[in-house]
């Protein structure tokens, strides 16, 4: 089933990327930031249970999964719990859905064949095309979410990923990349702290190829990491800089943009406090 994509999810221009989900409290001085949604990572449960917690201690903030992974969270009990919390907050949750990576699932079979039939479970539950994006880095699954979702959602990309991924969409589709930052001057120090988390993803074949792709060599791909391979995907320096780094997403194509806060916890609401006077949210 595919919907008219005229009108996009609207989240503002930046939210938060959490891996594992926030507390109700962290979500509601979010809000007051002026950010417009908090995407859920680590692939939640199919239960989704974080969500009406976050959403009743907020008033309009969107909730987003970034991503529900297919392999682990079967798509009926997926389409269950999105229409509890539609039911109960109407138009404030975004499903994200992905594919994951062939290195860490046993079951990895044809991912796009996956993704298919899984929308196809979706669809015939009846949930909103409105209401979906897809996890998206190569051409073919961002096509296959500008025609079954309402847009794409890449992670671990950059602005020049970004501009490309418009490319294929279209004007119409809804695009919202993630992109990792930390707060420090000091690049040493921050280099470090991206690495720490880059590192991981240097072994996974899906984003080493589109690292590829968008010309970097396979020595920056190469752990653990290059220095301008680092720099281009975890922003870093002082709010203002990783603010611009941040808003070239925008001027590339992006709608929206989900800012991952790396270096622990404690520094989450600090660094989005720092960034949201620079992003020009309120106070």
């Amino acid at each position: 089933m595919t919907e008219s994509l005229s009108l996009k999810p609207d989240l503002g221009s930046y939210g938060v990327w959490t891996f594992g989900k926030v507390k109700p409290e962290q979500a509601v001085e979010i809000e007051k930031l002026g950010y417009g949604a908090v995407w859920v990572g680590g692939s939640p449960a199919a239960d989704l249970a974080f969500a009406e917690p976050i959403l009743e201690s907020t008033q309009t903030l969107q909730l987003a999964t970034g991503i529900v992974n297919i392999w682990t969270a079967e798509a009926d009990a997926v389409a269950e719990s999105f229409h509890r919390i539609e039911a109960a907050y109407p138009g404030r949750f975004l499903l994200g859905i992905g594919v994951g990576h062939p290195e860490h699932t046993e079951e990895y079979r044809n991912p796009y064949e996956a993704l298919v039939e899984y929308l196809n479970v979706l669809d015939a539950a009846k949930v909103p095309t409105s209401r979906l994006v897809l996890a998206a880095l190569g051409d073919k699954v961002l096509k296959l979410a500008a025609q079954r979702s309402a847009g794409a959602h890449p992670y671990l990309t950059t602005p020049e990923h970004t501009a490309h991924a418009r490319d294929v969409l279209g004007d119409s589709v809804f695009l919202a990349p993630e992109h990792k930052v930390v707060l420090s001057t000091d690049s040493a120090a921050a280099r470090e702290i991206g690495r720490e988390t880059v590192d991981f993803y240097l072994g996974l074949s899906n984003y080493r190829n589109n690292w590829l792709r968008l010309g970097f060599t396979e020595k920056d791909v190469a752990k653990p990491g290059s220095d301008k391979l680092i720099d281009a995907v975890v922003a870093h320096g002082t709010a203002e800089a990783i603010a611009a780094r941040l808003q070239q997403h925008i001027a590339n194509g992006a709608d929206h943009v989900a800012i991952q806060v790396l270096g622990g916890w404690d520094k989450l609401l600090p660094t989005l406090t720092a960034l949201a006077g620079p992003l020009g949210l309120k106070d």
